[in-house]
């Protein structure tokens, strides 16, 4: 359970203004759910933060391969942040694929949590590593949490009956109840979406929330002694009002609404519906009243 604010420290000078964490998998790893979910997370922590989601470079790329890794990074802190960041401070890599194409880009002596039950022989190949990078010196300059995330998911839901591929889609749930731990989140908020999301499928639900503390409570009972860390930022300050999250397609869509009332003209949206055009498209389409037209062109 987390801390309430009366028990959290303040922060010293040895604890940092702002945190860069790139969360990076398969494309099928859910990792723009997660990402968005820890986004929402910082929100009600009451941190700034700025974000940039990395779609895969291709449509359906082949599971495990380089082409379909699928990103998403936050910069959050507790002082004004402008840009995304450059660099991560955390990496998750819940593949060799999304090992390979992050990697260069983590902080000398940046934190890499890596599902080492994703990296199998096959998985390699596809990554294109001759070696295992777990077993070199590739991750030398950088500290280094090798969890089997996917074992461990699978046996935190174990007691719902769900098949093997349905157990490891909930393996995002758990490493975002890490990283909850890690940056001291409340995971109440994240309960009730899940049980929202799957409000028909109650099961799922129950799953999914189980992984989501199962990686919680990994994080309480881990030995601190090795490179996990629980960090807590302070809220920004920020003046009382009513504030709402709007993300960069909802802007988008807004903007071009806004923009075309005052010119007076209608608009029309077409798109081929996928990441991220396919949000703008689902914005603009529940802004018909203000003579928006759209057109799902698959």
């Amino acid at each position: 359970m987390a801390t309430t604010a009366a028990e959290r420290p303040h922060q010293t000078a040895a604890s940092p203004e702002s945190v860069v964490v790139r969360f990076a998998g398969d494309s099928g790893d859910g990792m723009q759910l997660t990402g968005g979910q820890f986004t929402l997370s910082s929100a009600l922590a009451g941190n700034d933060f700025a974000t940039f989601p990395d779609f895969p470079a291709e449509i359906r790329a082949p599971q495990g391969t380089l082409f379909g890794v699928s990103a998403f990074q936050i910069n959050f802190g507790s002082r004004e942040i402008s840009t995304a960041g450059d660099a991560p401070d955390v990496l998750v890599a819940m593949n060799p694929a999304a090992l390979k194409t992050n990697l260069p880009a983590l902080k000398p002596g940046g934190l890499v949590i890596i599902d080492t039950g994703e990296f199998t022989k096959r998985n390699l190949e596809k990554a294109k590593y001759e070696v295992n990078p777990l077993e070199d010196d590739t991750l030398a300059r950088h500290d280094v949490l090798k969890l089997d995330i996917s074992a461990m998911t699978v046996e935190a839901v174990k007691p719902f009956g769900l098949g093997n591929k349905d157990a490891l889609r909930c393996k995002n749930m758990w490493t975002l109840g890490l990283a909850l731990w890690m940056f001291d989140r409340e995971r109440a908020p994240l309960h009730e979406w899940l049980k929202g999301k799957f409000r028909n499928k109650p099961e799922l639900a129950e799953a999914n929330i189980a992984a989501l503390d199962a990686g919680h409570a990994y994080g309480e009972t881990a030995e601190l002694a090795g490179p996990l860390r629980q960090v807590h930022l302070d809220p920004v300050p920020t003046n009382p009002g009513l504030y709402r999250t709007v993300t960069g397609a909802e802007a988008v869509s807004l903007g071009l609404v806004a923009g075309a009332r005052l010119l007076r003209l209608p608009i029309f949206f077409g798109g081929y519906p996928i990441t991220p055009a396919s949000a703008i498209l689902h914005h603009l389409a529940r802004l018909k009243e203000f003579n928006v037209t759209t057109f799902q062109a698959e």
